[in-house]
């Protein structure tokens, strides 16, 4: 029977978990080494932020100063970073920002969190399996080989019939398949799926490297002309609004350290590597994606990118290299099952937390008793998230991840300065540089990303979190741990 957490007795919603007895393992593998975070960090970050929304992105709000988007959306990640990584240092335990909140602020803001935290990774896995789709596509459509064309969409997509004809499409088919085989693959064990995640990683940043290299000789600078498009009276349509609305949109791309944290219970040495992980990952992330969508942008114009959820092989049909887009379909299509595996991964291991404190029921922590992995989360989060892939258009997918993400960057940085005040004593491996500066400029930064989201993102973010009291209410709050030991 795995031990129960203390607590710090008090019956209000902020209850707060107690930090030096939040780390028992709870039947979970230590088997992740620091180069095995870093690994699942890239392989979380680099995906569809950058090889299909750098081009809707480009296309619909910032043109070719997307590369501005990214560093603005680098800025307030490294914030929220240099705060993941001193949380994780404290609290190394599974769950991510939904554990970090509970300790620091209280059961109502962990309850937010993790709520939250479902909707991103669940949304996120989602939009890349859409993006997944129409990479194989294309590969098979360059072998000959045509899939059914309403099989390949969402029910709010239109698509092309052979006979020239448009029809609403049913499904996206082959989305909902890799959400399948990848939660399988997750079920059968944290090791072994941390040693497909390297090997794609690898090929990953090797296909960045070659079309980068490759890419430059055939740039357009004519396609960097206007760098920053005029705003076309609309906010977000261009000028600096559409670069913050550019942020806002891939900022769910860089969602791969937030995903490192919660293999947290998984890590050998999780004070010393998790903060190795999240920084690693992230430097060399944004490296990547810099450089990478400045290359985009000069091969194909931003204007014929609008609606292109496979820009990369759009781009990669502007140079001579017949095997290199070849490679290039197989290299990101390798890289999306990479960064659905983090997702999913993440996506579990918070559920698997919530119920292990009794928010949810305690199925959801149950650990297979030979793979020693949350199963029931797994399959549960196989079929919703397959279901979302499968029927939603990829820029909505986007939207709600990014906000999600957003969210819980502002509350780890919240839980940092709480923490240093409620729990000055505590051992911290790694400490955030200049006091309250950086989690100030992290939530800062976060919400003003945040504010430059549409008004329909936030009004889904309100109703899933209204959706989440009315569960936590009416069933969380009385079946808590700590409510039962108060």
């Amino acid at each position: 029977m795995a031990q129960q957490p203390m607590t710090t007795p008090n019956p209000s919603l902020l209850r707060r978990k107690r930090i030096d007895t939040s780390t028992d393992s709870h039947g979970l593998r230590r088997v992740l080494g620091p180069g095995s975070l870093i690994a699942l960090g890239i392989g979380a970050t680099i995906g569809a932020g950058l090889f299909s929304l750098t081009g809707i992105a480009a296309s619909e709000n910032a043109g070719p100063a997307v590369v501005l988007s990214y560093v603005v959306a680098a800025i307030a990640c490294g914030f929220a970073g240099l705060c993941y990584s001193e949380l994780a240092s404290m609290i190394p335990v599974a769950g991510s920002a939904y554990t970090y909140a509970y300790i620091a602020l209280g059961e109502i803001v962990a309850w937010t969190i993790g709520w939250d935290l479902v909707l991103e990774y669940a949304v996120g896995a989602a939009a890349v399996s859409v993006s997944w789709s129409r990479y194989v596509t294309s590969l098979l459509g360059g072998w000959g080989i045509s899939l059914p064309p309403r099989l390949l969409a969402s029910p709010f997509e239109t698509v092309a019939l052979p006979d020239g004809s448009h029809v609403t499409g049913i499904m996206n088919m082959p989305a909902a398949f890799i959400i399948c085989a990848v939660s399988i693959l997750l079920i059968r064990g944290i090791s072994e799926s941390a040693k497909v995640n390297s090997v794609i990683v690898m090929v990953k940043l090797a296909i960045i490297v070659a079309v980068i290299a490759f890419g430059i000789p055939y740039i357009k600078t004519a396609n960097y002309v206007p760098f920053i498009p005029p705003n076309t009276g609309e906010f977000g349509h261009f000028g600096l609004s559409g670069i913050m609305r550019a942020a806002g949109t891939i900022f769910f791309a860089y969602v791969g350290f937030d995903a490192v944290s919660t293999a947290a219970q998984e890590a050998r040495n999780p004070s010393r590597d998790m903060p190795i992980g999240i920084l690693g990952s992230l430097l060399i992330c944004t490296l990547a994606y810099v450089s990478f969508s400045f290359v985009l942008t000069g091969l194909v114009n931003y204007k014929d990118m609008l609606g292109d959820a496979a820009p990369v092989a759009t781009a990669i049909d502007q140079t001579p290299f017949g095997w290199l887009k070849l490679a290039v379909k197989i290299g990101i299509i390798c890289g999306f099952t990479s960064v659905l595996l983090v997702l999913l991964m993440g996506q579990s291991r918070v559920f698997y937390a919530m119920s292990r404190d009794g928010l949810l029921p305690r199925m959801f922590s149950q650990v297979h008793p030979t793979w020693r992995t949350p199963w029931y989360s797994n399959l549960l989060f196989m079929v919703v998230t397959g279901s979302l892939a499968a029927f939603l258009p990829i820029d909505q997918l986007a939207h709600m991840t990014s906000i999600g993400t957003l969210l819980a960057f502002v509350i780890v940085c919240a839980g940092v300065m709480f923490l240093r005040r409620s729990a000055p004593d505590a051992e911290r491996r790694f400490r955030v540089p200049g006091g309250a500066v950086i989690p100030v400029l992290g939530i800062l930064s976060c919400l003003t990303v945040m504010g430059s989201l549409d008004r329909l993102t936030w009004v889904r973010l309100v109703v899933w979190l209204v959706v989440g009291m009315a569960i936590y209410f009416g069933y969380s709050k009385r079946n808590s741990i700590l409510a039962r030991d108060a």
